[in-house]
């Protein structure tokens, strides 16, 4: 009688499950609040939809996700971008108090903004006293959350064992590094200004298809979606350029973040003119 063995059933390896769990291990306070971000957004959906309130021709509940959608990307890519550190960093004393602090930057920033959208009211540019208590030290935690870039740019650039092509690393390292200066152009201005539309109703109504820009002026929100996104755009150049131009030729790098550089300075004066982003769309 011939024995019948069952063979060791093999679980199937998934692409997702080994991202997740590297994202997991090279910084795993970013990983885990980028995701619990993601999670919110389904309780913020339920609450747009239950809740018929509207700020300033918006839903309240409109704001609080493009925020949990963008810093959950913000933290999430970082902690793509963690694989890239010197070893050892992310065990480091001062990183890990470092980078809790980003965390809780950002945690203080949607309790901030989903509190505002519950009592109906301002989160950004609230004339209140509470208002503008609360717009301050928001300024602080944003300037701290963004300053992980830099801080990642520097640590990436003093590596020598990334194993990244020489464009490569260039595209990453310039993109983290504007991230933050651009930024802070763009989101200085708005503060100052106590607004993001220029010479429009500043109203919701007839914006741009996803974005919500403003379509009746210019909404320097525009410019600081491209001044925040210099981490994904320039470094996805980065991996055309060595696919076209070859693993060592830094030049066509150098020339896009230039022209990066020129194109979200170009987006910002046209909003401070009073003049909406691509007009004939929306």
């Amino acid at each position: 009688m011939t024995a019948i063995v069952a063979a060791p059933v093999r679980q199937p390896s998934f692409g997702a499950v080994r991202l997740r769990s590297s994202l997991r291990q090279h910084e795993p306070r970013f990983f885990e609040a980028g995701i619990l971000l993601a999670l919110l957004a389904a309780p913020t959906l339920f609450a747009a939809f239950v809740d018929g309130r509207s700020f300033q021709g918006e839903d309240n509940w409109i704001k609080p996700l493009k925020f949990e959608v963008a810093l959950s990307v913000y933290l999430l890519t970082l902690a793509f971008y963690a694989r890239w550190l010197p070893r050892g960093t992310a065990q480091r004393r001062w990183y890990r108090i470092y980078s809790a602090s980003v965390v809780a930057a950002i945690a203080f920033e949607m309790v901030w903004i989903c509190g505002a959208a519950a009592l109906g009211t301002a989160s950004h540019f609230n004339p209140s006293p509470e208002g503008e208590i609360f717009y301050s030290f928001a300024g602080i935690g944003a300037l701290l959350l963004t300053s992980a870039t830099p801080v990642y740019a520097w640590l990436i650039a003093r590596n020598p064992t990334t194993g990244l092509a020489p464009a490569l690393k260039e595209a990453l390292v310039t993109g983290l590094a504007l991230t933050l200066p651009l930024t802070l152009l763009t989101a200085g201005m708005m503060s100052q200004m106590g607004a993001h539309g220029v010479g429009g109703s500043g109203v919701a109504g007839g914006t741009f298809p996803v974005m919500g820009w403003l379509r009746d002026g210019g909404d320097l929100r525009v410019a600081h979606f491209f001044a925040t996104h210099a981490m994904h755009f320039i470094p996805a150049f980065g991996l055309a350029s060595v696919a076209l131009w070859g693993p060592a030729v830094r030049l066509p790098v150098r020339l896009f973040a230039l022209g990066y550089i020129a194109f979200v300075v170009w987006v910002f004066a046209e909003a401070l003119a009073g003049r909406a982003f691509l007009p004939g769309v929306g």
